[in-house]
């Protein structure tokens, strides 16, 4: 038996199945041999890196468009120059007006992106495992607004969503931010889900950056790479040349879910 070429070939931004496969049993081998669950893994993980377009296409928008709303939304790939690295740049304009021919729809307003599920492999479904790793990180640009940064898991819920305000200190320049894992919170259809329940931190399925404030006008965000790690010190494993990343001071979970409710009746 040969391998076909659509096995081989690498489609929607994603490499082939057997590349896939032997990507996923190379990882697994080298966590079994370092013995990595009876210590804490000194290096960051990196869960997406926007340098290519390939890594672009790998992912989806989605707007109130999709509803009859008529926020515009945009996510291209920049290369890299000598003054930025190559990113994503996810922008457009946020509008409130309502479809004409929709009286069911009663909020419009909103835009975001995610990752793609990734394809199985050999060994099963391709799935991050940060549970060991304490913060995720995020090279970003941002213009300021209440961005939130938007996780799927394995659980049993499938349309659950952790979410966590993606803070920005230096809105206009290039930084590096923080977001505890435990941080998170869960939410179904935008609604928070109580009672709380641990983000299941060894299945997470996809990532992506949402725009639900409602708030007309434009947004620019732009992100470089995302990872996991357990540093607060330069990533030389992920990031180089880049300043010391602006930590996210913790917040309880009742704050957070307080300002995510009150966004919610915007």
């Amino acid at each position: 038996m040969h391998p076909t070429v659509r096995l081989l070939d690498s489609t929607a931004g994603f490499p082939g199945f057997w590349r896939r496969s032997l990507d996923e049993f190379k990882r697994w081998s080298t966590a079994a041999i370092k013995l990595k669950a009876l210590d804490e893994p000194k290096n960051s993980f990196l869960m997406w890196d926007f340098s290519n377009q390939e890594s672009v296409t790998a992912c989806v928008e989605m707007s109130d468009q999709d509803i009859g709303g008529y926020s515009e939304v945009n996510f291209n790939h920049v290369r890299s120059t000598s003054k930025e690295p190559g990113h994503v740049h996810f922008f457009g304009k946020i509008s409130n007006q309502l479809p004409d021919d929709d009286r069911s729809v009663d909020k419009t307003g909103y835009a975001a992106w995610r990752s793609k599920d990734r394809p199985s492999s050999l060994l099963g479904k391709a799935l991050w495992d940060v549970e060991r790793h304490r913060y995720l990180a995020m090279h970003v640009k941002s213009d300021g607004r209440k961005y939130k940064v938007n996780l799927q898991t394995e659980s049993i819920e499938r349309t659950d969503i952790h979410q966590h305000r993606l803070y920005s200190k230096s809105p206009g320049t290039w930084e590096i931010v923080l977001i505890r894992w435990e941080d998170f919170v869960r939410t179904n259809h935008g609604q928070i889900v109580e009672p709380q329940s641990e983000m299941l931190r060894e299945k997470v399925r996809t990532i992506g950056v949402g725009l639900t404030d409602r708030l007309a006008g434009p947004f620019d965000l732009r992100i470089s790479k995302i990872w996991a790690t357990n540093s607060l010190t330069p990533l030389q494993t992920a990031l180089s040349g880049l300043q010391h990343p602006e930590y996210v001071p913790r917040e309880s979970r009742e704050l957070r879910k307080g300002e995510l409710a009150k966004q919610e009746t915007q």
